[in-house]
């Protein structure tokens, strides 16, 4: 009760001081209390500001949208596409011109989203979440540059010439196998079960117990895939897949050719004045010899470079893991291009020394 006199006098007060405001034409350089001091707060965060709102909405537009995001470096290039932040763009520039006017993404997302696809094996409908289309548009996209990509990459995967690989041979070839032209091996993916009855047959791996399909890599010694086959069944032998592949063509007098046991290829070798490097068999024999043993061992010492080759293109998920059957026919494909992506690689040469 003591302080009310006082509160009653202040109240006067400002009473008289709005009154004699509302008589008293405002200065022109005059503001009111509201707008006379700015919140440092709305300084710092403007998040209701539209202008604000529109200049980063402009600023997506200019920037590729989604692959602008999501590749910030080399690490995110790798883990997305399984190639380096410049080595994707200059892939992408090299694409610019393979645009199909139907799409309306940004070349770069449309490429983006294609590798992802290959290196992640992420479903349709994941990716067209997330690149912000339907799951048809995403199909057609990745479809469209699946075979761009193809054709653009093939001679990323070249026969090197007798010189280049005697040149960029590591140590251990020109210890033991100096005359190495390639190595070659098979390796298989699972595949969805077709429905066809015929083709379920074919694609049927005893080895995996599985519907596979199989193909064949050829390496160079210094860890460059030289070749990569159409993809077959998986109850195709090594044996008629270097037949039918069309490596042999590749091959000239004097090359030498290194295999796993299961390679029974030395007669069409033998055809073409070809030596062909084996690992030691037993055959009637409880062991092998002492020189058998170190020979095979010295083998095996070097054939790790075309595992090596054939574990950085299964980095690619959608060879490491069942290849859908609506991807099927676009297999011999997505192998030449993942091949080709690999070669890309800057650790190559560091792999294989």
């Amino acid at each position: 009760p003591h302080l009310w006199p006082r509160a009653v006098g202040m109240l006067r007060s400002v009473e008289l001081d709005q009154a004699s405001i509302s008589t008293q034409p405002p200065e022109p350089h005059l503001h009111s209390v509201h707008t006379q001091w700015e919140d440092p707060s709305q300084q710092d965060h403007q998040y209701c500001n539209r202008s604000r709102r529109k200049d980063v909405q402009d600023k997506m537009t200019q920037c590729d949208e989604v692959a602008y995001f999501i590749l910030q470096n080399d690490a995110d290039a790798l883990l997305y596409t399984g190639i380096a932040l410049e080595t994707f763009n200059t892939l992408v520039s090299t694409l610019e011109g393979y645009d199909n006017n139907e799409f309306t993404m940004p070349v770069r997302d449309q490429v983006l989203m294609t590798l992802m696809k290959l290196k992640s094996n992420r479903v349709i409908g994941d990716l067209s979440r997330q690149f912000h289309i339907s799951q048809s548009m995403a199909s057609k996209i990745i479809s469209h540059w699946l075979d761009k990509l193809e054709d653009v990459l093939r001679p990323l995967i070249p026969w090197l010439p007798k010189e280049t690989i005697q040149a960029t041979m590591p140590e251990a070839f020109k210890k033991n196998f100096p005359n190495s032209t390639c190595i070659i091996d098979c390796s298989e993916t699972l595949l969805q079960k077709p429905r066809n009855l015929g083709s379920r047959g074919e694609s049927y791996s005893h080895y995996y117990s599985h519907n596979t399909v199989k193909y064949l890599v050829a390496v160079a010694p210094c860890g460059l895939i030289m070749f990569v086959s159409a993809a077959y069944g998986g109850r195709c032998s090594d044996k008629f897949i270097t037949m039918d592949s069309g490596i042999l063509t590749y091959l000239k007098p004097g090359d030498e050719v290194m295999a796993d046991r299961g390679f029974t290829i030395k007669d069409l070798l033998f055809e073409r004045k070809v030596r062909l490097v084996i690992p030691a068999f037993t055959k009637k024999r409880r062991q092998l010899t002492e020189e058998q043993v170190t020979y095979t061992r010295r083998i095996a010492n070097v054939r790790i470079h075309v595992e090596r080759a054939i574990r950085r293109l299964k980095v690619y998920k959608i060879l490491s893991q069942i290849v859908p059957i609506s991807m099927a026919p676009k297999v011999d494909k997505i192998l030449r291009i993942c091949a080709a992506l690999v070669n890309l690689r800057e650790d190559l040469i560091r792999d294989t020394q």
